[in-house]
């Protein structure tokens, strides 16, 4: 056996519904990692990291997360596929049978907080069925002090039982799994999955809807760095365009990899104290401060390593969303604490399996306001069942899943910013180039470097007819050169064999941004209305 040493300070959970639990509390990370490895549910890799499955299932539920509808939420949330409504009986049912399910268990408590800034700091109690699930919690969340902790009140609590199930027909769940909101309880009540992301993205949803209700801050799906000047980019994107490798810069120090508020004193702050990157094909060469920050103290998810503990990044044969949590502080260059001031630039980033966006294009406060509620990016094959070609694939303030106000609410909001703040907005495609995914080649990330690097330099010239072209079919302006970068490359139509092949793609994708935007129509202004693709495919 271990012999785990408990923090000083021991808690009951009898508030909460858990009788005579065997309470591990605020214990550190090693000590979760020895539990961990001792139950048989993880093992340790040559880096050091502690390496786990998640079980069934290996990403988010999207069909299973409920917000419950009450006084709070009834008249503010977008309810929808996204937001999908959970009865207030039902949820007290189910919680007490989740916390009736922990009685007599060991578990786990960890005290943390979200949110960098003071003023908007959340406290958040967590209580894990897993060793592993408190250690993601370490790391990803921010850490009280000792001093901090002696009078530590939790304001929202996270219940995480990955071996609950629910019986959907009893417990008004789709499934075994869910994710459920309460707004009135403060509380995040999840079950039937093992996936660590549940736990983070159960508090991001929550500051979705705080923030700009209650504390007149826009939340944002994005990641954060700052330069020597002191000016804050921000870079917003879906899972697999670049967030976490693009932001994490030797020559920046980075604010945050995932989830930040941009606040009405023009300051922006992390919610998080660690990072959650996909390990995807990930080498020293290409991200060597990711690579460096697996060590002991990360913890990997879902990947394959063979007799010595050496992990096969390129291996999916558990799924293509491996994964590895770890503190900030694995990151050499960060920014203490995590706030930065001044935004500056704002990056949108997709990756266009089409390969017809241009690489990098300038847009404008409507162009910016129309691509953020779009929040587009492609699906490519072999990633889902049944996706045999690209597939364009939208999700509303590149974060729709975790958004519980309507999309155009956090735009109205990024827009003003954006013109108060006098911020530049760039539209970055990571993805493929020279032809669609299959013929083209994905973006080189040296280039891709290049060209942010140009922007936050300053080297990509004015906003004129020199300097930019406007693309034909989207109307966006693209740089006709950037240091590092082969010019050809700059425009995609360049890059492809056949002229009509390209412009055929490039209709087929803006008639599927159009489609896309007619659920928002009603809501958005004819200035943003006018920011999309304006040429018709005939």
């Amino acid at each position: 056996m271990v012999n785990h040493t408990q923090s000083a300070k021991s808690i009951s959970l009898e508030q909460y519904g858990i009788k005579n639990a065997n309470v591990q509390y605020q214990l550190s990370p090693q000590e979760l990692q020895d539990i961990t490895i001792e139950k048989g549910q993880g093992v340790k890799a040559s880096s050091g990291a502690l390496a786990v499955n998640t079980g069934e299932f290996t990403g988010r539920s999207p069909m299973d997360r409920f917000i419950v509808k009450d006084d709070i939420t009834k008249d503010r949330v977008w309810w929808g596929d996204i937001n999908i409504p959970f009865d207030s009986d039902k949820f007290d049912k189910l919680y007490n049978k989740v916390v009736d399910y922990l009685s007599e268990k060991e578990v786990f408590v960890r005290d943390s907080y979200a949110c960098a800034d003071e003023d908007y700091k959340l406290n958040i109690r967590v209580i894990n069925e897993f060793p592993w699930s408190n250690m993601f919690a370490y790391n990803m969340f921010l850490r009280p002090t000792e001093e901090e902790l002696k009078d530590f009140s939790p304001e929202w609590t996270i219940v995480n039982a990955p071996d609950f199930m629910a019986n959907p027909e009893e417990d008004g769940t789709r499934q075994h799994n869910f994710a459920i909101l309460n707004f009135e309880k403060k509380i995040a009540l999840i079950g039937g999955t093992g996936y660590t992301g549940e736990i983070k993205k159960g508090i991001f949803s929550a500051l979705n809807f705080i923030l700009p209700v209650f504390k007149n801050t826009l939340p944002m799906h994005c990641s954060a760095n700052v330069g020597k000047n002191d000016d804050t980019a921000i870079f917003f994107g879906l899972s697999g365009t670049g967030k976490t490798t693009l932001s994490t810069d030797p020559d920046r120090s980075l604010i945050g990899d995932d989830e930040h508020g941009w606040t009405a004193e023009n300051t922006v702050f992390n919610f998080e104290g660690g990072c959650y990157a996909k390990v995807i094909n990930l080498s020293q060469e290409q991200e060597p401060e990711i690579f460096a920050a697996i060590k002991e103290g990360a913890i990997l998810e879902n990947v394959k390593m063979n007799d010595k503990g050496e992990v096969d990044f390129e291996d999916t044969s558990i799924t293509q969303n491996t994964r590895v949590s770890y503190p900030i502080y694995h990151i050499e260059n960060i920014k203490k604490p995590s706030i930065g001031k001044n935004p500056k630039n704002i990056f949108f980033l997709t990756a266009d399996a089409f390969g017809v966006l241009p690489p990098i294009s300038k847009l404008t406060p409507a162009q910016a306001a129309y691509h953020f509620i779009s929040g587009y990016t492609a699906k490519v094959a072999g990633t889902e069942a049944g996706v045999k070609e690209p597939q364009p694939s939208f999700s509303a303030c590149f974060g729709a899943p975790f958004m519980p106000l309507h999309p155009t609410k956090y735009a109205e909001m990024l827009s003003k910013k954006m013109l108060d703040a006098n911020v530049n907005v760039w539209l970055v495609n990571t993805g493929w180039s020279g032809g669609s995914y299959g013929v083209g080649k994905r973006m080189k990330l040296k280039y891709t470097r290049a060209m942010i690097s140009a922007v936050l330099n300053g080297d990509l010239g004015l906003y004129n007819y020199d300097d930019y072209h406007i693309h034909s079919v989207f109307g966006v302006a693209q740089p006709r050169s950037c240091p590092g970068v082969p010019t050809e490359v700059l425009s995609p139509r360049a890059t492809w064999k056949d002229d009509k092949a390209y412009y055929d793609t490039a209709f087929k994708l803006a008639n599927a941004f159009r489609k896309n935007f007619e659920q928002f129509e009603d809501n958005a202004s004819e200035e943003i209305r006018r920011g999309g693709p304006q040429r018709y495919a005939y």
